[in-house]
Parts: structure tokens; C-alpha cells; sequence
């Protein structure tokens, strides 16, 4: 099912003209107005920053299945939810951090054989449904625990990070930002 960009705007524009038109009838207008104000108001997705349209539900859902399995350190199921064409360039201009698809599997076994449990929490603040790529921006807070011989200490980091991802058939596939 492709995506299609959200519809309330021309909902609430043509709102706006009919409730103009109709301040000429004294009382029908103010009733009219209250009526329509919940249609025009942005209704999100719960625990997020993102309109609740049935796309942007997908979207989300698709990302959570992502945080879902850093949580769970899965790395063959990352490795399923990234597309083939997957880079990373790491955010900088030095190449020699740069990961593929190919490398991101050796790059999240090292990560996760440092780690002993992980807390991956994310607060979705946009999506926006590009003509190709979809970017998903979002605020995380980590905490891992990080084994040692005294049993391991917690860490904890919030940054704010993006995943850009593409159509795959009727779901989606990950080709940067993880």
C-alpha cells in the first residue's frame, strides 16, 4: 500500500470557508464554528509527536519492530528490517566509519557483545513521507549495561537520531540511521 501525504489540511480550509459563510446567520455561524473545531484539531499518535494518519501508524509501528529488537539485541532481525542498499556514513566526512549493510552486521555484534542488557526508548517527534526516502526523527533515550568483573555498570545516553527508510512491498526496509 503506497503512501499518501495526510488530508486534514484541505478538510480544515474548506472548514474555515463554510464557517465565514455562514457568520451572515446570526447564531448558525457560532454553532456551526464549535462544531467543526474538533475536525480541524491535529489528533497524534499516542506517546508521540506525529499526526495519527494511517501512513505515519505504519511508519511507526515499523519502528518500533526496530526498537524492539536493539532491546533485545537481535541482531539477524536488524539485519531483516535493513534494505540491501543500507549506508551509514557515520556523520562525518572520514570514510573509514562508513558501514554497509554488509557491515553493519560485524558492527552490531561488536556492540552487543559489550553490552549486557539494553533500555531503548524513543520519542517519535516527526515523519516525513518523502517522493523516495521516508525520515523518521526521533529523540532516544539508551541505558546499557556494560559487563565487567565487578558485574557490570549502567550507562545512559539521550541524542536525538534519524532513520530513513524505503517501501519494501506492502512494509518498509531500514537504509540508514541505525
Amino acid at each position: 500500500m503506497p503512501l499518501s501525504p495526510p488530508s486534514g489540511t484541505l478538510a480544515c480550509a474548506v472548514s474555515r470557508v463554510k464557517a465565514r459563510v455562514l457568520r451572515v446567520i446570526p447564531g448558525t455561524a457560532v454553532l456551526f464554528a464549535i462544531a467543526m473545531l474538533p475536525g480541524c484539531a491535529t489528533r497524534f499518535i499516542s506517546n508521540t509527536d506525529v499526526a495519527d494518519t494511517p501512513d505515519h501508524r505504519r511508519v511507526v509501528s515499523f519502528c518500533e519492530q526496530y526498537r524492539k529488537a536493539v532491546e533485545r539485541r537481535d541482531i539477524v532481525r536488524l539485519l531483516e528490517l535493513s534494505a540491501p542498499s543500507y549506508y551509514e556514513d557515520g556523520g562525518n566526512l572520514d570514510a573509514s566509519d562508513d558501514i554497509d549493510q554488509a557491515g553493519l552486521k560485524a558492527y552490531l555484534v561488536n556492540k552487543f557483545q559489550e553490552t549486557e542488557n539494553i533500555r531503548y526508548e524513543i520519542r517519535y517527534r516527526r515523519v516525513t513521507l518523502g517522493q523516495d526516502v521516508i525520515s523518521v526523527d526521533y529523540t532516544y533515550s539508551g541505558s546499557f549495561r556494560v559487563g565487567s568483573a565487578k558485574g557490570g555498570t549502567w550507562r545512559n545516553t539521550v541524542d536525538e537520531n534519524r532513520l530513513e527508510l524505503v517501501q519494501r512491498g506492502e512494509s518498509f526496509a531500514i537504509i540508514g540511521g541505525m
